[in-house]
């Protein structure tokens, strides 16, 4: 028995705990003492000489040579400090329904955190968790929020929780990352909304397009509805661009159990031809489950010279690619939507098999600052559009409550994020535009 404890004591000894504690992190605060004003000049001499806490003292508030500023946010958000003229009322509550975003319940939070880190102004950052989207659970949440006096929510919600928001009419300052306006039924002042429009994304994709179009699908119901209106599109343009939809959110739409009996069927239904324009389209709707495309690629001069528009996730977009190129299909273009801009399309592809493909993005707004707060969390909101559309959120309520200015020029137009986008296209090693 002897010899047991003596092994046990120090596994006792240098035992941890990983409960969060509840006591707030230490502000860091430097006084100034030096009578002496501070030019650009002289605050580059000071980091020059590796003195940043002189650097930091003189550099209290926004600098206009926009180098210096970047390091001085990044330092704030490094030492954690604190200023003397905080105004105060920055609280900010993450209302997070677990069981249906996944892990962006950590990583928008992350991301909301990282932002607020990078400025000078004492803020609280408090999440809520909720069981589910339901009204009760919602509703319940919305008292509890407003109990500890939070009048600025981010909730990356699904569009049925959104809804069920929408009926519950609060009036707290409420935006949501993962839904575009367009998509729901709001006319209400404090709902604001973030998603992408995938349907102008289409849009400008299609102008690539030549026929026949070929489109590749999942079986959820987004990806059926993106691969109805790529088909009309194509078929029949349209003038008016402002019809949205977007993804709700990756994690609840390709995560989601499906039949593994499924197969790749070809919908010989949707097969559709203009006769006036000679436009056809061919849809294909794949199963998670489904990895051999053979019987629908080899030797089929009905896609011969096609188009082809992905609408699947990255993985399974990348085996598509990689079929195509295997059965020597003769790709015209092969066109996606912001889901499959991710450097993972660049790994795990070869080029001969992405070297014809578009893509269109609507992250075109870069901040070195924030890029790297956040990856100092490991987060990422270069490539992640909810992320990224979590961070404009963030910077938009972060206007509002201190009269601040924006970090990103992106603007909000009627309660909606309006993203700008550009076409790019995947190289041997990273993105270019098209």
């Amino acid at each position: 028995m002897k010899y047991i404890l003596i092994f046990l004591l120090p596994a006792v000894i240098y035992a941890q705990s990983f409960m969060i504690s509840q006591i707030p992190l230490p502000k860091t605060y430097i006084e100034n003492l030096d009578p002496y004003k501070c030019d650009d000049i002289c605050l580059q001499d000071f980091l020059d000489h590796g003195m940043v806490f002189s650097f930091l003292a003189h550099a209290d508030r926004k600098l206009e040579n926009k180098e210096l500023d970047d390091i001085r946010k990044m330092n704030v958000s490094i030492f954690n400090l604190g200023t003397f003229n905080s105004r105060g009322g920055l609280n900010i509550a993450m209302l997070l329904p677990y069981n249906k975003i996944g892990k962006y319940a950590a990583s928008t939070t992350n991301a909301v955190f990282a932002y607020l880190m990078t400025k000078s102004n004492s803020f609280e950052l408090k999440s809520y968790k909720i069981e589910s989207e339901d009204m009760a659970d919602i509703q319940a949440a919305f008292q509890k929020i407003e109990a500890d006096g939070f009048d600025y929510v981010i909730a990356p919600f699904t569009k049925e929780g959104v809804e069920n928001v929408i009926l519950l009419d609060p009036n707290l300052n409420i935006y949501f990352p993962t839904i575009n306006k367009n998509d729901v039924n709001s006319t209400s002042p404090y709902l604001y909304f973030g998603g992408i429009n995938y349907k102008k994304q289409s849009k400008l994709l299609l102008k690539e397009a030549v026929s026949p179009l070929v489109i590749f699908s999942d079986r959820s119901q987004t990806g059926r509805e993106l691969a109805k209106y790529q088909k009309e599109e194509f078929l029949h343009p349209t003038i008016d661009v402002n019809e949205t939809m977007t993804y709700e959110d990756e994690v609840s739409v390709y995560d989601m159990p499906q039949n593994t009996n499924e197969l790749l069927i070809p919908d010989d239904e949707n097969l559709d031809e203009n006769l006036s324009e000679e436009k056809r389209v061919i849809n294909f709707t794949i199963s998670r489950r489904t990895t051999n495309l053979e019987k629908y690629l080899k030797d089929n001069e009905d896609i011969a010279n096609a188009s082809f528009f992905i609408n699947t996730p990255v993985i399974k977009t990348g085996m598509i690619m990689s079929q195509l190129t295997l059965y020597d299909t003769n790709v015209t273009n092969i066109l996606s939507t912001q889901i499959n801009y991710d450097p993972l399309i660049l790994s795990m592809t070869q080029y001969v098999d992405r070297e014809k493909m578009i893509i269109a993005n609507s992250i075109t707004e870069e901040n070195n600052v924030l890029i790297e707060a956040n990856s100092l969390l490991h987060d990422d909101i270069v490539y992640d559009w909810i992320n990224y559309s979590t961070t404009i959120g963030i910077d938009y309520f972060y206007k509002l409550i201190t009269a601040e200015e924006r970090e990103y020029k992106t603007p909000m137009e009627d309660n909606q994020i309006v993203y700008d986008t550009e076409l790019i296209r995947p190289g041997l090693s990273r993105f270019f535009s098209y």
